[in-house]
Order: C-alpha cells, then structure tokens, then sequence
C-alpha cells in the first residue's frame, strides 16, 4: 500500500529500559501523524506492561502483521519477539538483549527491502545484546556492516550545532593510534557529503578539534596535530572541503565558537559528546552519516535507573522521528535536483 508520508521504523530497544517511555509519550502527541506512520517492531505485551507501570490509559497499539497492513492514523506494532518475555524494569539481562536484537534485525530487514523509509531506534544495552549474531560495539557499527558502508560517522545533532566524531566506541587508550590523515580525512568527506546532502548546505563549513590539550600546542603537547590532523585538514581543502582548525577544544566550545560553523569534526567520543550533550538540554539526535540508508535516534541511553518511574523525557525521540523525516525528504529533494540539473537553486532554499 501506497503512502504519501514516510514510513518511519522505529526499534523498541531495551525492553528495561526507558525506550518505551519515550516512544508511547512520542506518539502520544497526534501531531506526529501528520507528517509520518510510525510502526514500532517490538511487542505488545512488553508495551502495554510499560502503559499500566506508567499509568497510561489513553494510549494503544494498533497490531498488524506487516508493513501492509499500517493504519496511517495510528500508531502501528509489530510483535518481534516473543510475547512471553519477562520484563524486568532497570534491569539489564541477557533476555533483553535478545529482545532488542530480534526487533533490530526485523527492522533492518524491511528497512533494507524499502518496507519502511527511514529507521529510528530505540537505546539498548551495549552489552547484553552481545551474541554471536550482534558483535558490535553499537548500532552505528553494525549498520555499518549490514549495509556494506565504506565509512560512516555518528553525527551528534541540535537545534545549534552538529558534532561528528573520528574514533567512536573505542577505549581511549587506543584513540591516538586511529587518528591519522586518511581517517581524518575520511570522516571530513562522509561529514562534507552529509550536510550537504542530507541537510541541504551548499557550502558547508567545518571546525575541527585538535587531539591534545591546546590542539598540541604547536607540537609541546603532542606532535598529532601537525603529524596527522593538519596534513588531513590542507588535503580536504584541495578537494574544496572547507575545514579549519585544529582548533582547542576546550577554548572553542568555551568561546561559542561552535555556532559558527556548520558542522565539527572531534577525535573522539567524549570530546565532542560531553559539550553537545551539556548544551543540548535533552533534545539531540544521533544520526549515523555515511549510510546509504536513513537512521537516527534519542541521544541517550537506557537510563534503567529511571525505567518505569514516568520521568524520561521524550524530547530527543521526538526530534529522532522528525529529524528522520526531514532527512528523507532532503535527499529526495536532492536527487530531484540532480536529475534535472537545469533547476540550480540552492537546496537550502527548499
């Protein structure tokens, strides 16, 4: 069945944690039906358990058995897993993670065979869904995989700025080791294509941070800035990529500095998570850049330590599914333009 709004998969995740919080609260709000047809792979039963935890009354699933069957007035389910599972709120269990997995690769299936526009998952625990069929250190990762990417980049995005990252969910011990020209360089095209493809930027601008502190201090502090990071950021700038830095990380976000550019590289996770996170106030976005499909989700994790207490705050989902919606149509809109390149207004104009 035909649908003029996008399709918008969305993966229970932790089923003990507070992912379905945020996805029933979401969904709760009828507005979202007017750009999307959400249709969640998880299961009932785990979901109505979480509405009688949260007192929620005014609320329900619609069951179907397929992505043919999706009412676009609804919220839709699709019952992935079994529905004898035990739910076991803050807890992590082995259970869980299976859970969260069988919804994933259900999703990742339809995703693949365009059943569903874009994806939206729902935080798990990155370790108890290790098994020999989930390996990875996150969604990102095995995303990354399943679509036989050359290279992606978690894209940490706001209202305000965005912040992708070269090295992600790896021990610090090992960062500096991934810092190198080509990587950076990597990560500065998959980030360039990005924001303009999926964002609509014609020329975008990109700030990136140096490793050490100081950005090295001109070699005082570490020699990766002029080794690795300087040589990536002057071979970016040939290929007409507008980067600049290294620029300290502390001094640029303490500046503001990150406002005045399109888009950041930082080296590693928590260089660029911890300023996003503390500036974003609960509503960021995890986009994975880099995918030849559309995924997004809340910028946090499973919170257990508040699961089923009605206090997690849906803002971050919400914007998940409308930054995944936004996604799809810009780079609709960009191979619109494309294919008819007579049309050569800016594609931020649209």
């Amino acid at each position: 069945m035909k649908h003029n709004k996008v399709v918008v998969g969305i993966t229970h995740g932790d089923i003990n944690s507070i992912s379905y919080e945020v996805i029933i609260k979401a969904l709760m709000d009828s507005r979202i039906f007017d750009s999307c047809i959400p249709v969640v792979y998880g299961s009932p039963k785990v979901a109505a358990y979480h509405r009688k935890a949260l007192n929620i009354d005014n609320f329900s699933f619609n069951l179907i058995k397929s992505t043919n069957e999706l009412n676009p007035k609804r919220a839709n389910i699709i019952s992935c897993i079994d529905e004898d599972i035990r739910v076991e709120l803050g807890k992590s269990t082995t259970v869980a993670g299976l859970a969260s997995f069988q919804a994933l690769e259900v999703a990742v299936q339809d995703l693949s065979e365009k059943k569903i526009d874009v994806l939206v998952t729902g935080p798990i625990n990155k370790k108890n869904i290790q098994s020999d069929k989930f390996s990875f250190a996150g969604h990102t990762e095995f995303l990354e995989d399943r679509f036989g990417s050359s290279g992606v980049l978690m894209l940490m995005i706001n209202d305000s700025f965005k912040v992708g990252v070269v090295t992600g969910h790896i021990p610090l011990v090992k960062v500096p080791e991934y810092i190198t020209k080509d990587t950076v360089m990597n990560k500065l095209k998959i980030m360039n294509h990005s924001l303009k493809i999926d964002f609509g930027i014609r020329k975008p601008r990109i700030a990136v941070l140096g490793l050490n502190p100081h950005a090295g201090d001109s070699g005082l502090i570490g020699d990766d800035e002029g080794k690795e990071i300087v040589p990536a950021i002057d071979a970016a700038r040939e290929e007409n990529i507008l980067a600049f830095g290294p620029f300290s990380a502390d001094g640029f976000f303490g500046s503001r500095s990150h406002t005045k550019f399109d888009g950041i590289l930082a080296m590693y996770h928590d260089q660029g998570l911890i300023p996003f996170k503390s500036l974003s106030f609960g509503e960021g976005v995890n986009f994975t850049a880099g995918l030849s499909v559309i995924r997004t989700s809340p910028a946090h994790g499973t919170a257990f330590e508040i699961s089923g207490k009605g206090e997690a705050c849906p803002d971050s989902f919400r914007k998940a599914v409308y930054l995944a919606c936004d996604i799809f149509k810009m780079r609709n809109s960009y191979k619109e333009l494309a294919s008819n390149p007579l049309k050569s207004y800016d594609v931020s104009e649209l």
